[in-house]
């Protein structure tokens, strides 16, 4: 693949990492969010090899982390890197590169799904749990009840969903 094609691709999924971000929606007893963003992230991790997903991630944050507002819900800057949610913008790099190298040579639904649960979910979550920890001062079982319990139902359809989409695209 040219290296042109490869930055362009690269630079799309970045615009919507970006976008899919501001598709979502709070609940009223954590900080957390519910978005769509977590299931682009998987499609990153599938269609890219891993260095490429780990440099698209690593921009995502970094534009972010400059106060662009394309953290979730239209968000950006350093106090929602190192704020109570901040754990789990840390975690993206890690666990969707982690996804990108663990996902197999066979595009497969199945393969990817499980995959996806199996490495995505619980890296994210650590990160998350013990970011909202740090900075707010709760217990375990608090951030547990708030950060993670609440979203997993969901983040395994995102990871269905993920799945599925990337097994029908061919870039």
């Amino acid at each position: 693949m040219s290296d042109v094609r490869k930055l362009t691709k690269m630079a799309l999924l970045v615009a919507l990492m970006c976008i899919s971000a501001y598709i979502s929606f709070p609940l009223p007893f954590t900080p957390a969010m519910v978005t769509a963003l977590t299931l682009v992230m998987c499609l990153v991790a599938f269609m890219l090899p891993p260095k490429e997903a780990f440099i698209v991630l690593c921009v995502y944050v970094l534009l972010g982390a400059v106060g662009l507002p394309v953290y979730v819900g239209g968000t950006g800057g350093l106090g929602k890197l190192f704020g109570p949610t901040g754990g789990f913008i840390w975690s993206w790099p890690v666990a969707y590169t982690l996804l990108s190298i663990c996902k197999g040579k066979t595009v497969s639904f199945w393969s990817y799904a499980w995959r996806a649960c199996v490495i995505t979910i619980p890296i994210t979550y650590a990160f998350g749990i013990a970011g909202g920890m740090i900075v707010t001062g709760i217990g375990f079982n608090a951030a547990l009840a708030g950060y993670a319990l609440p979203f997993i139902p969901g983040d395994i359809f995102k990871c269905l969903v993920a799945s599925w989409l990337a097994t029908k695209i061919r870039l």
